[in-house]
């Protein structure tokens, strides 16, 4: 398993069969964009939290704002919507990321408000609709007015739509006519009292820039991400794992297959792939040639209607 290189260290130049100059190039105007974003934010805004779920997208996002303020402190807490169903291996990384930067942790529990009565589980037992209100609360009760969030363009046709800065109301819904022009990277971040913004530094990113980042720039991601034994289902055209919370039906067999996972989500919607990529080269030349993408190949939630994205979106969802 790959280490994390401490932020202050410039990315080393090496021979890669996979990084060429040109790829070098275009990354580092990446991460100079995602860089800037992430300043201004922090700069423009009271109250900013990061989004921090353990995933590779927030990982980078993680990295990234590191960077950004070396070698001082991420001056703004992490906030983790948690389903109740996440994969075990990424709440350990989860909370070992958040004390090794020193960072606070906010947990907006949707197990809670299903508890509570304040939430219903879902008849197919998936939980990442779910979060939505338990991330509203979040935001509310903490009064923050900038969120950051790892969504990337490439995921989703309704992700494609939005802003770097995406103006959410009164209610935390999202409007995609109301949003502003972002023109020679101007970013306009205007709101008014109950309105927070969502705010987007990868946006421009692919899942390959991603993955090309973490080989870059040796970044430790949760084991899962790699080629690893699991005992699996078929379902719907998805592998899914055997777990506590992801049980196989009289009619669905078992066996134990080497598979990674694109995306992480919650146990009970995400799928994982048939792969032999142990490392992040193997990883690399996999991704280019995939044709579809993570979200479309593993995560049953978005499979749910033709507009699922775009219908959590408008409810407040990231």
């Amino acid at each position: 398993m790959n280490t994390t290189t401490a932020p202050e260290q410039a990315p080393p130049t090496r021979p890669d069969s996979v990084l060429s100059a040109a790829g070098t190039t275009a990354l580092a105007r990446l991460e100079a964009e995602a860089i800037h974003i992430i300043r201004e934010v922090v700069a423009e805004f009271d109250r900013p939290a990061m989004l921090f779920s353990g995933g590779k997208d927030s990982v980078v996002m993680l990295h990234l704002a590191a960077k950004a303020f070396w070698p001082g402190k991420i001056p703004f807490p992490v906030v983790h919507i948690d389903t109740g169903h996440n994969f075990p291996e990424v709440l350990e990384f989860r909370d070992r990321t958040v004390e090794r930067l020193g960072l606070r942790l906010v947990v907006g529990s949707v197990q809670e408000l299903i508890d509570s009565g304040e939430l219903q589980e879902r008849a197919d037992g998936t939980r990442n609709p779910l979060q939505t209100v338990p991330l509203l609360r979040t935001i509310a009760e903490n009064r923050f007015d900038a969120v950051f969030g790892g969504a990337r363009r490439d995921e989703d046709r309704a992700r494609a739509k939005e802003r770097i800065l995406s103006l959410r109301d009164e209610f935390g819904q999202w409007d995609p006519r109301s949003q502003r022009p972002e023109l020679w990277n101007l970013y306009n971040g205007r709101h008014k009292p109950g309105q927070h913004v969502r705010a987007f530094p990868i946006s421009n990113w692919t899942e390959l820039d991603v993955w090309r980042y973490i080989a870059y720039e040796n970044i430790e991601l949760p084991p899962l991400y790699y080629a690893h034994e699991r005992e699996v289902f078929h379902r719907d055209g998805m592998i899914r794992a055997v777990g506590p919370f992801s049980q196989p039906a009289p009619d669905e067999p078992t066996e134990v297959l080497q598979v990674r996972y694109r995306t992480v989500g919650d146990m009970s919607c995400t799928g994982a792939v048939l792969s032999n990529a142990v490392n992040n080269d193997l990883v690399l030349r996999e991704v280019a040639e995939a044709t579809v993408t993570e979200r479309g190949a593993t995560r049953a939630d978005d499979r749910l209607s033709e507009a699922a994205m775009e219908d959590r979106k408008k409810d407040g969802y990231f």
